[in-house]
């Protein structure tokens, strides 16, 4: 049961929550992502102060070393979760709720530049070569590596297709991505030959109207897929494949844009089709070109070793 401070510091989290739901169009991932962030530091102050404007920094410094996240967790989470709580307490102070924004002075750890992982042309063919097409499911799984590798997709934004999404003439998706922003995808032959086939021969079988509707992929029991279920999937292929822990279903992203960047397409396009908003998260697919090329060169040039 909550005690009374811990209700209190909660309905404002949920106030912000609302914020960033109405106001910043947030999907319900990322406020939840948020909520996990902040409530945690809330829980652990409703007991030692009555009002969030009692806190100061250096309560918040304690926080941090007290609850043993600094050194424990990467560098990327604990500036992930120090982001989330100066969004929370900037919005509380503009809102009136504080007078002064203890956040302030705290600075995010520097994260070190991680380039994603990305699979070769020959881990692609063999993950897709897995999944037995002639079963139901088989030929369900095998359509969304397909297609998660022809679009570079999201896996929320899979699980949220429906089947008027794909447009088999122009063999493109209409895809809804973060903040509900629509764009259109190519898909290719490949990928439309097998959602086809997946259409005709599979999901009638694993179909049922009144969970369905029109959703595109299906799970075994005829509903919708959670992302926790497609994750699940997809990581038993990898892991039927061999391919590196670091390895994951959004890896089929990263393949995506890096293979299209390293054929020579134009960064706006690639842009474009992930649906980032701005250029600049695109251009880490440039990195990884560079690092190969430099790899190439160390490699082959008679100086570059």
């Amino acid at each position: 049961m909550k005690s009374s401070n811990q209700a209190i510091f909660v309905a404002f989290l949920d106030e912000y929550i609302m914020h960033l739901s109405l106001h910043k169009s947030s999907s319900v991932n990322t406020c939840s992502a948020y909520r996990n962030d902040i409530e945690p530091f809330l829980y652990f102050f409703s007991e030692k102060i009555n009002d969030l404007d009692e806190l100061t920094y250096q309560h918040v410094v304690a926080y941090f070393t007290e609850v043993g996240l600094t050194g424990v967790i990467s560098s990327r989470s604990l500036a992930r979760k120090i982001s989330a709580l100066k969004g929370f307490f900037k919005y509380l102070l503009q809102a009136g709720f504080i007078q002064s924004n203890p956040m302030v002075k705290l600075r995010s750890p520097k994260i070190s530049k991680e380039l994603p992982s990305v699979m070769n042309i020959a881990d692609i063919e063999r993950l897709l070569a897995l999944p037995e097409i002639g079963t139901t499911l088989g030929l369900r799984d095998r359509a969304i590596l397909e297609l998660m590798y022809a679009c570079g997709l999201r896996v929320s934004e899979v699980i949220n297709l429906r089947v008027s999404d794909i447009h088999f003439q122009e063999e493109v998706v209409k895809v809804t991505g973060k903040g509900d922003k629509e764009r259109i995808v190519p898909i290719g032959s490949s990928a439309i030959a097998m959602i086809q086939k997946y259409l005709h021969s599979s999901r009638p079988l694993i179909s049922k109207i009144a969970k369905s509707q029109n959703t595109l992929f299906l799970n075994a029991r005829g509903g919708k897929f959670s992302r926790m279920g497609i994750w699940k999937i997809i990581r038993g292929y990898l892991k039927q494949a061999g391919l590196p822990e670091n390895i994951h279903p959004h890896t089929f992203r990263h393949t995506f844009a890096t293979h299209l960047v390293d054929a020579g397409a134009d960064l706006r396009s690639v842009q474009e089709m992930l649906g980032h908003s701005d250029i600049s998260t695109t251009q880490i697919y440039t990195h990884i070109e560079n690092d190969f090329l430099k790899q190439e060169h160390r490699d082959y040039h008679p100086k570059g070793k």
